[in-house]
């Protein structure tokens, strides 16, 4: 990456900087290529935070079937935690995890699971686990609350064998011949997935993330303390693929202590880090044995730290100064953080980062953990959390007695409750992704850049003024 102009002696955040188009030979987005150069396995450079709002297991497999990676949350139980990376791997790879219920659950539960949108659809079980049928979600919406889901079934909704799916584009292919929109997949008999067609365009478009047994990708988030090794070692038995040791303040010796500590079992998985925000800091957890390092204090959404403790870096700064340090030693960066607009992601990326981890931005979507909940103006939101928040520290240590709860509560920071929106025209974190990964492909092209690698090398950045940030805003009404 080169600054177009003098190199600022000041930090910067990614509204601070812009990005300046270069001579470039890419003819399509298309031919451009996201794959990160971690050593992950992803296929894009999306990973999703290890927060209990944001990465439950439905949303870790989606991301992967799409190229990134979802990091489960280090305050679930060892067990679910465990459970959680089997049911990911069992997910379908070709076909889209169908959302199963019973034919006696009414409307209202299934709109606290899903919204009444085109593309979407709910497979009923019955109670010995057959099928039962299959409606699609935008039948919600004219139908009563307290009306069972059974009774919404008039017939047998057309189904696809998986048999004849042989790719995304047959897939596509029979649902247009079909006029089918969704659709359970049949294998003799039993769902092992459902399709709609905007999912069967992104099979010719993404590629999964899949391990070396063709199952799809998953991360897990362990804390500092405790046993950590018997919890990685419990972790890489369950099928784990990356391990993230976070802690809110990554350079300190508790860290460096289970960096090592992790490292000297050989698990065969990449180690990340953080977080950190400086070149001292990446030298040492490297050192410790950390392939990849996790940055950013203080951008998140949900977070309060600097304003808390005045403790924290810009993040284009951070990801700048650290990913240079990083390389250098054979490590990489994850820019975790402080992304609001597709155009931070290329901004990261163009910092130097591997991959962009991303928060509350996908805590409103359908595949978060929690219940879609209906606001007074009709809005659907879910809610979003800190995980430094007191309802981060109660779930986290709500085991404890009430004296040391009391006394960890005390001292918690962060937001504990915000409504994330569901935006009505992007639903699924697959739409974010649509929009996400077309306007990094194209921030590429802009530099002739068409892999990872090439666009660390060929970005041109410029700084600008606050006027400068809002100028590219696009106007919320017409002239």
């Amino acid at each position: 990456m080169r600054f177009i102009g003098e190199i600022p002696s000041h930090d910067l955040t990614y509204s601070d900087v812009f990005l300046v188009p270069g001579r470039s030979d890419i003819v399509s987005r298309l031919d451009v290529d996201l794959a990160p150069d971690d050593r992950t396995g992803a296929t894009i450079p999306i990973v999703s935070a290890n927060m209990n709002s944001v990465t439950g297991p439905r949303l870790a497999a989606t991301l992967a079937r799409r190229g990134g990676l979802g990091v489960l949350p280090q305050d679930m139980p060892l067990q679910d935690l465990d459970a959680a990376i089997r049911w990911v791997k069992s997910q379908p790879v070709a076909f889209d995890t169908p959302l199963v219920m019973a034919p006696g659950d009414t409307v209202a539960d299934a709109l606290r699971r899903i919204p009444p949108v085109e593309g979407h659809g709910i497979v009923l079980h019955d109670d010995a686990g057959r099928y039962a049928g299959c409606i699609t979600a935008s039948r919600l919406a004219t139908a009563l609350p307290d009306a069972q889901l059974g009774d919404l079934v008039h017939g047998a909704l057309a189904s696809i064998d998986a048999d004849d799916v042989t790719g995304g584009r047959a897939a596509f292919d029979l649902m247009v011949a079909a006029e089918l929109d969704f659709a359970p997949v049949l294998h003799h008999g039993a769902v092992v997935g459902t399709l709609s067609r905007k999912s069967a365009l992104r099979a010719t478009l993404y590629r999964p993330a899949l391990d070396g047994d063709g199952r799809l990708r998953v991360a897990a988030a362990l804390g500092i303390n405790g046993d950590i090794q018997a919890k990685a070692e419990a972790l890489a038995a369950a099928g784990v693929d990356v391990l993230v040791i976070d802690t809110a303040h990554g350079h300190q010796e508790g860290m460096l202590r289970a960096i090592k500590a992790v490292k000297s079992l050989g698990l065969g998985v990449p180690i990340v880090a953080g977080n950190v925000v400086t070149a001292s800091a990446v030298q040492d957890l490297v050192d410790a044995g950390a392939d990849i390092l996790k940055v950013g204090v203080g951008p998140g959404a949900m977070c309060t730290t600097r304003m808390m403790t005045a403790v924290g870096r810009p993040q284009f700064s951070a990801v700048l100064e650290t990913a240079e340090a990083a390389r250098a030693l054979g490590a990489r960066v994850w820019a975790d953080g402080g992304v609001r607009y597709p155009r931070d992601v290329a901004l990261a990326l163009a910092a130097g980062a591997s991959s962009v981890m991303i928060g509350s931005w996908f805590a409103g979507t359908i595949e978060a953990p929690g219940e879609l909940n209906r606001g007074a103006d009709g809005t659907l939101f879910k809610e979003s959390w800190g995980m430094a928040s007191t309802k981060a520290v109660h779930e986290r240590f709500g085991r404890l007695d009430p004296y040391e709860l009391a006394r960890k509560t005390l001292f918690a920071e962060g937001i504990s409750s915000s409504k994330i929106a569901l935006d009505p025209l992007r639903p699924s974190i697959e739409d974010l992704l649509d929009m996400i990964t077309s306007g990094v492909r194209s921030s590429f092209t802009y530099a002739g850049a068409s892999s990872v690698a090439q666009f660390h090398e060929r970005a041109l950045v410029g700084v600008q003024s606050a006027a400068g940030y809002e100028e590219g805003k696009a106007l919320p009404v017409s002239w």
